[in-house]
């Protein structure tokens, strides 16, 4: 698996992650920058495992 490039956002409410070079809708959130990141990473990993790319 190569390395994914994810950008994380702060917004008046929280964080915001997501991932580049991925088709389809991944994102993450959290209070904290590490929340965001926990959140996108779990969501990275269903998407590979459900869609298998």
């Amino acid at each position: 698996m190569q390395p994914i490039k994810i950008i994380i956002e702060k917004h008046p409410d929280g964080y915001v992650a997501y991932p580049i070079g991925i088709k389809g809708i991944v994102f993450g959130e959290g209070d904290t920058y590490e929340e965001a990141l926990a959140d996108v990473k779990s969501a990275i990993q269903f998407h590979m495992e459900t869609f298998d790319e």
